[in-house]
């Protein structure tokens, strides 16, 4: 490393309470020292020749020399260790000062290891599990050399159509807050200062959950009331949580791209939120304000960017090609320039960057980091609880060991589809299928049919599933959607099971045998019109690494589900998007309608003429293999002034002949306000496991942030009036109470 940093470093100090304004002091007295040039390239991200391209690709550019003249402060999506430490060897050796430079992937649910998808994980609705998954993923990209994850996706969404909603934590923003402050806790840790954790990025900054249409990229048209209620809860709480750093989104909001959005990154990031650290733009999205009609060129693109407050620009290149000429015609100034150099560095040095710039990875220590059995154990437990059932007649499941299984569907051997999206560093060789899994515990009791591709039939297939499901107790059918139809620019017009697949079902149950479907996906699907034919279903998500171990674990009994929703799952495409927290109308449709002697009363009602309004399975829904009761909900202060919290308790039996787990759900309703109010509202949950005739008894604390919201004056803030409160195992729960804030 050059000598004027290992001076520098003499004076200060890489962690304690004054960590930040230390880290000041030195990214200030270095800037000194820095030309302009050199300023731009700390805030330039590149991504090399052999790193995964994750966008559109643009003009081929000389990495080395870039690295070489000080002009690049991150590279993104390297896949070695050996390749980032000798890069990096670059950067401290060739350039002038020896900046290291910060590397970034896209750690999303794991990086070697692989845990669920984050939907998935976060129908575990396990705060503590969620960010220990986050804290084992971070030691694995820290041993690779990797600093820096474009993760949490804090984006609400209630559309299925996106793909992206496999990144994130469903429909609410009270449970999506939650997990993602957990996953940014994870990330970190205490301190950044251990070289096993890694800077978290809250993404995408802002209101990327709602593109129009449920297409990717799309815009976004919402008004502010809507965003601050529905949408930036879980931003804050991921801010709150210490996440260091910051994504802007592709969309648009209020007309204008997120990237040059002023009073996103300024006004409400920075000002009012008091985010501290850098902020990057996604894949090329500042240059892409052109196609958005914003700006003419990549000039102008940077100069709205720049004045925006965005400090780091992903891949395109403008800031680097015209930020020098921006400053001589007074658009920006070198001041705004050091403001956004310094976040960066100080970044750089609260990872211990500048100490030691090969702290993170090394090869050796890469190869003794990976697939370690904590956690690939870990991974398997959160693959347990992340499933979902959602059917089960007559108990099918759990399956007895003595039975003969017909195990059918493309997926049956998939590892890809384990996996599902984001996976750079995957190894599909390390992953356990479905078929290993059935091997290993139903020996010698299962017989493979693929049955059909994933979106095709194959010659002869259904007929040889057909004849495995008639020489069989039991027929398994592995549907859904492959890994690879999840997660970015994979936007779907449909999400009902492909016709092949539909076919394949209604053959095999035709056999007589009873039918568990496991269902692969990333995304909710709408399975009213093959649901009739399932016995069993059980939503396995893509559950990573150990899905297929898992997968078994909870088929053969091992493990009882414990999975509960984050999304409700349609009936039909036309019910798009659909929420259990949405508004009541006017004209509400009630249950006493449609009364079948008055067909009539059905119209003039905000309602579907042939379809109902509600989703065939509801947010918070799961079944186990034993049976939950909840009673004794009691609010134990009914009248409270404002400011005052609210306690509530309830009970939670097993009553079934199976040990268990279940979520205890809080959900509420402000019945009359200054503005519309969602029907109901979680506000607060519990993970509960009791053995068979075990109670435990709930006590939920309702804070006034809780019972706040976007008032008419825009202000977030509680007020007076009554309260319904529900408790229960999803969003229909029917054990119900009141309360009155004075």
């Amino acid at each position: 490393m050059k000598k004027t940093i290992i001076v520098l470093l003499a004076a200060v100090s890489l962690c304690g309470c004054c960590c930040r304004s230390e880290a000041e002091r030195f990214a200030d007295d270095l800037m000194s020292r820095m030309t302009l040039r050199e300023k731009l390239g700390q805030m330039s991200q590149f991504v090399t020749t052999t790193g995964d391209v994750t966008g559109p690709e643009g003009e081929p550019m000389d990495i080395n020399s870039l690295i070489r003249a000080g002009e690049v402060g991150s590279i993104l999506n390297v896949k070695t260790p050996e390749e980032i430490e000798a890069l990096q060897r670059l950067a401290v050796d060739s350039s002038r000062l020896g900046i290291p430079i910060l590397f970034g992937h896209d750690i999303i649910h794991g990086c070697k290891v692989l845990f669920p998808i984050n939907l998935a994980s976060s129908c575990s609705w396990n705060v503590e599990a969620v960010k220990e998954s986050a804290r084992l993923a971070a030691a694995e990209a820290a041993a690779m050399g990797v600093a820096w994850t474009f993760s949490p996706m804090c984006d609400v969404s209630a559309d299925p159509r996106w793909g992206r909603v496999s990144e994130g934590s469903g429909e609410d923003p009270y449970l999506g807050a939650k997990l993602s402050a957990a996953m940014v806790e994870g990330y970190q840790g205490k301190d950044l200062a251990d070289s096993s954790t890694i800077l978290a990025c809250v993404k995408h900054f802002a209101a990327y959950g709602a593109p129009e249409a449920g297409r990717d990229y799309n815009t976004v048209d919402m008004s502010e009331r809507m965003f601050r209620d529905r949408y930036l809860p879980p931003y804050v709480a991921a801010l709150k949580a210490g996440a260091a750093t910051a994504m802007t989104s592709f969309n648009d909001y209020e007309a204008i791209p997120a990237s040059g959005n002023r009073w996103l990154l300024k006004e409400l990031l920075r000002d009012e939120l008091g985010f501290e650290g850098f902020v990057v733009s996604d894949y090329r999205a500042i240059t892409e304000m052109i196609a958005h009609g914003v700006a003419a060129d990549d000039k102008e693109a940077a100069a709205l960017a720049l004045k925006a407050w965005l400090d780091m620009e992903m891949v395109s290149g403008s800031y680097l090609n015209h930020a020098e000429a921006l400053i001589e015609e007074g658009v920006i100034s070198e001041k705004d320039i050091d403001r956004m150099c310094r976040n960066i560095l100080v970044a750089k040095y609260n990872l211990g960057l500048f100490e030691d710039p090969f702290r993170y990875g090394g090869a050796e220590r890469f190869a003794k980091a990976i697939y370690k059995k904590e956690t690939r154990d870990f991974a398997r437990k959160v693959a347990q609880e992340s499933m979902v059932l959602l059917k089960n007649e007559d108990s099918l499941l759990p399956l007895d060991s003595g039975e003969k299984i017909a195990l059918i569907g493309p997926f049956v051997s998939s590892s890809r589809s384990m996996l599902g999206s984001w996976t750079a560093f995957r190894d599909y060789d390390s992953t356990a299928v479905i078929k290993e899994g059935f091997d290993s515990r139903f020996p010698g009791r299962v017989t493979v049919a693929e049955g059909c591709a994933p979106f095709e039939d194959i010659n002869g297939g259904i007929a040889q599933a057909v004849r495995a499901a008639r020489n069989a107790d039991v027929a398994v059918l592995t549907l859904g959607y492959p890994g690879e139809l999840s997660g970015e620019a994979t936007s779907m017009a449909s999400v009902e099971l492909p016709e092949c697949q539909k076919k394949l079902l209604a053959a095999v149950k035709a056999t007589g045998k009873p039918v568990v479907v496991l269902l692969t996906t990333g995304r909710p699907m709408a399975l009213e019109s093959v649901i009739d034919d399932m016995d069993a279903l059980l939503v396995v998500w893509h559950p990573g690494t150990e899905g297929g171990h898992a997968i078994a674990d909870v088929v053969s009994g091992d493990v009882s589900p414990s999975g509960h929703l984050t999304m409700c799952f349609p009936r039909c495409d036309g019910q798009i998007p659909i929420r259990y927290n949405h508004k009541n109308t006017g004209r509400p449709l009630t249950k006493a309608h449609p009364d079948p002697e008055k067909p009539w009363a059905k119209y003039y009602k905000s309602c579907y003429l042939n379809t109902p309004n509600t989703p065939l399975y509801p947010f918070g829904y799961g079944l186990s293999y034993t049976t939950f009761e909840f009673d004794s909900l009691t609010v134990v202060n009914p009248q409270v002034a404002m400011g005052e919290d609210v306690v509530i308790k309830a009970r939670v039996r097993n009553v079934g002949d199976r040990d268990g787990a279940t979520v205890a759900q809080l959900y509420i309703r402000d019945l009359v306000a200054s503005t519309t109010r969602p029907v109901r509202e979680l506000k607060g949950f519990e993970r509960i496991e009791l053995k068979s005739g075990e109670s435990a008894e709930l006590e939920f604390v309702l804070t006034v942030e809780d019972m706040a919201f976007c008032r008419e004056d825009m202000k977030f803030a509680q007020e007076p009036g009554d309260f319904k409160v529900w408790v229960g195992q999803d969003s229909d729960a029917t054990l119900e109470a009141q309360f009155t804030v004075l």
